[in-house]
């Protein structure tokens, strides 16, 4: 996931930073952070680049629509309708089990993920085989990545936590797939960002550089785990995460707790 929404608010709230420079120093961050765990994750073949490149599409469209949107809706009805997408996105998360599925089976020939030839494998160190799997219901992803895309724009938040759950549960992609995809994306998107913020003037680097080795610090630990965890544990970690960031959401909404600093 992208580290803005658990940075922006400890910047602001305990760092003091203003929110321009605390958004600044998260997004080099999430691209440190990207960057650092993208080079593990493609050297043992679970990221799908194939498939976050399609995705990204989508994404970017939807960030560009939350831009045009900001302003419009109260910003507590956002919190409210975001908590409500990582409710869902948790329980469902919990439903959904993860079963190997061989590509050349189960694959319809006929839909735009054989089009797009975005089925792919990766390796299992569980069990030391490589388990293929099929990207079921693109259209449907397609739509989720283009919600994720406005919902981050208009909080402010990386869209790694929409992201996941999406790739997860309408994809039905392994969820080591799906974090690892997810990662890239986000540092994609980022870099974007970053650029901007650059030019602009936003970036403080004694704020940034140390926030940004932090992270990829984290990311390269991170990046050892994913490999190392079983997906039954990593799916629980996710789901206690989704529901911490749901509360806090709730609170934003209310007008409190250290996420009401991200308006």
């Amino acid at each position: 996931m992208a580290s803005g929404i658990f940075i922006v608010p400890v910047l602001t709230l305990f760092g003091g930073l203003g929110f321009r420079t605390a958004v600044a120093a998260s997004i080099v961050s999430v691209i440190a952070c990207s960057s650092a765990s993208a080079a593990p994750f493609l050297r043992n073949g679970v990221t799908n680049i194939r498939l976050a490149l399609v995705l990204e599409v989508a994404t970017t469209l939807g960030a560009l629509t939350g831009v045009l949107l900001t302003g419009s809706l109260p910003v507590p009805v956002l919190y409210l309708l975001f908590a409500a997408v990582l409710a869902v996105s948790a329980w469902q998360m919990m439903a959904r089990r993860n079963k190997g599925a061989r590509t050349d089976e189960l694959a319809d020939p006929r839909d735009w993920s054989s089009q797009l030839q975005l089925h792919s494998g990766y390796p299992d160190p569980g069990s030391g085989y490589r388990r293929s799997y099929v990207v079921r219901r693109l259209p449907g992803g397609l739509a989720l990545m283009y919600g994720a895309g406005v919902l981050s724009a208009l909080l402010g938040i990386g869209s790694g936590v929409l992201k996941i759950p999406a790739m997860d549960t309408v994809l039905q992609l392994p969820l080591k797939v799906s974090s690892a995809t997810s990662n890239f994306m986000i540092g994609v998107t980022a870099a974007a960002s970053g650029a901007a913020y650059f030019f602009l003037g936003d970036i403080d680097p004694k704020i940034a550089g140390p926030v940004a080795l932090g992270s990829v610090l984290g990311a390269l630990l991170g990046a050892r785990l994913l490999m190392a965890i079983s997906a039954r544990w990593l799916r629980i970690l996710f789901v206690v995460t989704l529901v911490a960031l749901g509360v806090q959401m709730l609170l934003a909404a209310a007008g409190v707790g250290p996420t009401r600093h991200l308006v």
